[in-house]
């Protein structure tokens, strides 16, 4: 077992190879092949070798790299593959096919293809970044990344220093099994096992990394990462919140970002004209899912749960006592 059964981590090892330029070109081109390969073979059931080999290269080609891979390398890229968490076995008359054990959240290659296609093309040194604005920042941490991905994949322990915001920047010292990576709000996210307890920490606060390369641990293969945040808003899933149904109102223009890029996995539309954009949700409701319904506020209503209401009105509420007559603040 290794981390690239999820799909956050195979995408965190393309982002990191995208953003740190000091990886030689040879591990974009891996990846871009193993992505190719999976993509094929998810849209088209199975392919004969020579489809499979044709596809790789017209793959490669268009992106601008070298489109000269031989049957040995596929054969070798496909062995890779099957490694990776997606297995593939072959049929003596329709060829290649994955096997049905792959996972379930992670069925379309499309979409994963073009955002590292993008994270390529913003960092390549070529006429692409002409054409690409990137943001101005990269997460913080992200240097990080390549340490723990080995150490999850490898399964060695980790000890670390952590930095507790919350608490006046107190600095604690852990140590754990590091099991995922997730990112969230452009922050990225370790999950990992402390006794029992699986917990989340922050990579920006991370310090000080040590990795037990002669130790292993189990892996706790029960743990369900795909179903673990499935009724949460971002990294924060505590349980002692109830998950509820909630309804918001927003004005039409509002409607048409929310439908692009919708709020939650559970949303549905209720209502849509040229008046209201209604939709429900199903969730719990954290800090972090309160925090995202006020960046689209201009035109929220909060239609239900009452306590999320007054909540939302409590925020306004503070907002405008501070910001009524900011001169009258004392510096």
């Amino acid at each position: 077992m290794n981390i690239f059964s999820d799909t956050t981590n195979f995408v965190a090892l393309g982002t990191y190879i995208c953003i740190n330029k000091s990886d030689n070109m040879k591990n974009i081109v891996l990846l871009t092949r193993y992505l190719l390969i999976i993509n094929k073979l998810q849209k088209s059931g199975s392919c004969t070798a020579k489809e499979l080999l044709q596809h790789v290269n017209n793959g490669l080609e268009y992106r601008g790299h070298p489109a000269d891979i031989s049957l040995r390398t596929l054969e070798r890229d496909i062995s890779y593959v099957s490694e990776l968490g997606f297995p593939i076995s072959h049929r003596r008359n329709s060829g290649y096919y994955l096997e049905d054990k792959q996972p379930n959240y992670f069925k379309n290659t499309e979409e994963l293809l073009l955002n590292f296609d993008l994270l390529n093309a913003i960092n390549r040194d070529n006429a692409g970044s002409e054409y690409i604005l990137a943001e101005h920042h990269r997460p913080m941490g992200s240097e990080q990344m390549p340490t723990l991905i080995d150490a999850i994949k490898n399964r060695y322990p980790v000890a670390f220093d952590y930095t507790l915001i919350r608490h006046n920047d107190e600095v604690i010292h852990a140590c754990v099994n590091p099991h995922f990576l997730k990112e969230s709000n452009q922050r990225w996210y370790l999950l990992a096992k402390d006794g029992e307890t699986l917990k989340s920490y922050g990579i920006d606060r991370i310090s000080n990394i040590v990795i037990y390369e002669h130790e292993r641990f189990e892996r706790d293969n029960s743990i369900r990462i795909d179903e673990l945040f499935k009724d949460s808003y971002g990294i924060w899933n505590p349980t002692d919140v109830p998950v509820e149904d909630i309804v918001l109102s927003y004005d039409a223009l509002d409607g048409k970002f929310l439908k692009s890029l919708p709020l939650h996995h559970s949303q549905r539309v209720i209502c849509d004209n040229e008046n209201e954009f209604r939709i429900s949700l199903r969730l719990r409701i954290t800090n972090d899912f309160v925090m995202e319904l006020l960046s689209r506020s201009r035109s929220l209503t909060v239609i239900s749960p009452e306590h999320l209401r007054e909540r939302v009105y409590k925020v306004y509420e503070d907002a405008m006592k501070r910001n009524i007559n900011p001169k009258n603040k004392q510096i």
